[in-house]
This record gives structure tokens, sequence and C-alpha cells, in this order.
């Protein structure tokens, strides 16, 4: 997850900054003070994203990814609007998810003079692969990586229920 992070910095151009925000800025323990300066590519620069979740709800329907879960994680981090999780059969089928999301940025930018393409990590071993296409994040994961890490309950709220505490007949 941290290397899909780094990534995203080299994606930054020199121009895009200039030389006295970087001193300027007050840095605070975490990535709140970067503020959306950090991208997964320059097509978020542009106004452009890589693929709306729609698109990449699509496409893991197309590639019958099992199991899809849409985490909007918008108001726990300043990088992404949305995780998507999906789970494949096998490793070639992760990569295949991957591929496809991929392939998909790449006809969405048919014509054009520079493509810019998604940061995707893991495809060496295709048990985990992140795919950064900018405001959503999806994460291929085989079924004991998915079960082991439980990215879910780790970008989900937890809402914590209090029941009322009665006092019983002994302490009154």
């Amino acid at each position: 997850m941290w290397a899909a992070l780094r990534s995203r910095c080299l994606h930054l151009s020199a121009t895009s900054l200039p030389s006295s925000s970087l001193t300027d800025r007050s840095w605070k323990l975490g990535f709140s003070g970067l503020n959306r300066t950090f991208s997964s590519s320059s097509a978020e620069s542009s106004g452009k994203e890589l693929l709306s979740l729609q698109e990449v709800e699509k496409v893991l329907s197309d590639v019958r990814a099992d199991d899809v879960t849409v985490i909007p994680v918008g108001n726990q981090c300043d990088w992404a609007d949305f995780m998507v999780i999906a789970t494949g059969r096998s490793t070639w089928h992760i990569k295949n998810i991957a591929q496809a999301l991929i392939y998909k940025v790449k006809q969405k930018q048919k014509g054009a003079k520079r493509l810019v393409l998604p940061s995707v990590q893991g495809q060496e071993t295709g048990k985990w692969i992140v795919v950064d296409s900018g405001r959503v994040i999806v994460h291929a994961l085989d079924e004991k990586a998915r079960a082991y890490y439980n990215l879910e309950n780790l970008w989900t709220p937890r809402t914590v229920l209090k029941e009322p505490v009665e006092a019983s007949d002994d302490q009154r």
C-alpha cells in the first residue's frame, strides 16, 4: 500500500508546485497536510479521472470478480473517494482483473498524444494487486489474502453502540 502512495509522488512534476509551497506549508503528522497535492496521475490535475466508480464496477462485472465491495473513504482520507475490494479465484484471475482495468483506461484515452496509466502494485505475485486510478483505488485479492488482511474492517467506520447499563437489584 505504501508503495502505491510513493508512486503517486513520482508522477508529480516539478512545475506543478512552486518552490515556496514546500517550505511554507505546515506539515503535520500523517497525510492531512498534503491536501490532494499528490495524486496518482496528472489526469487529476487536468480535471479528468482515469476511471469512474461506475466504469470500475462495469469492468469488475465483466471479468466476473467475486465479492465486490465498494467502501466510500472520502471522509477518511484526501487521496481517494472510493476503495473497491474484489476477490479473484486464482492468480491468473487476479492479474486479469488488473489488466482489464488498465485496458479500460487505455480505451478511454484512445487518440490521446500521451497516455496516463494508473499506478499498479503487486502484479509480480498476483496475490494482492492494487490499481490506483485516481479517486478510485481497486484492491484485487485472493480469498486467503482478503480474509487475512480484512480491509473492509480497516476502512469501514466503526460505530460504537452504547447499551444502557441497568442497575441490578444487588447494587441498589
